[in-house]
């Protein structure tokens, strides 16, 4: 099983991600990487192998965003590898995906039509690349994962954030489990509870075909 942290808030989102993910180091993975707001961009960190390799690359990083997402994948579609560890990007989009899409091969033809350029072997990488589409068309993040949502088969859960909405944060769920914890002006999303107790005991569990939309402080659930 793999494991998703997500975090916005006003706390270091690198240390409050490598915490969450050190806490889902028992599930299970083969390589880790995190996504973090920088300077407007999002700076993407990813290694094979054990968490520690990930905390090395990271140490002397500094990150002046607010929003962040974190992985530790057991690979699925293609091999161990930091090609293919999450999160994954296209256009502006970053996310990470626990579960497999069992349309993957479907898409991946529409989107090789499209002259898409994959950087994986993931079928992850591919749901990035619809999302990334779409919010082209809508310019809301969150009516691209709408628009995206009915096109998957399988099971998943994604958090997925949008490199022009740093303070914004979209996940959704058919399956594998996802959890909400509101905070004190912060707000967690992540694959176990383990991840989020040490920051709030408000919790939440998402349902199947719910998704979590987080603004900044604020949040609701579609």
């Amino acid at each position: 099983m793999c494991g998703i942290v997500g975090y916005y808030g006003n706390k270091n989102p690198k240390d409050i991600i490598l915490s969450g993910l050190k806490s889902l180091e028992y599930r299970g993975y083969d390589s880790a990487g995190i996504a973090i707001f920088d300077q407007g961009k999002l700076k993407r960190v990813r290694a094979e192998g054990k968490l520690s390799n990930l905390e090395s690359l990271l140490k002397d990083q500094k990150f002046d965003g607010h929003t962040g997402i974190g992985h530790t994948r057991w690979a699925t579609h293609g091999v161990p590898s930091e090609r293919n560890a999450h999160p994954h990007t296209a256009d502006g989009i970053s996310l990470v995906h626990n579960g497999i899409i069992e349309n993957y091969m479907e898409i991946k033809e529409e989107l090789s039509k499209d002259k898409v350029t994959f950087q994986s072997d993931t079928d992850s990488e591919l749901v990035a690349h619809l999302i990334a589409r779409e919010v082209k068309k809508t310019k809301n993040l969150l009516k691209a994962v709408f628009s995206v949502l009915p096109r998957l088969r399988g099971a998943f859960s994604i958090v997925t954030v949008w490199e022009e909405k740093p303070d914004e944060i979209v996940a959704f769920k058919n399956g594998p489990p996802l959890i909400l914890g509101v905070g004190e002006k912060e707000n967690i999303i992540a694959s176990d509870l383990q991840a989020i107790v040490p920051y709030t005991k408000n919790i939440i569990y998402i349902d199947d075909e719910e998704v979590i939309h987080i603004d900044g402080k604020d949040w609701a659930i579609y």
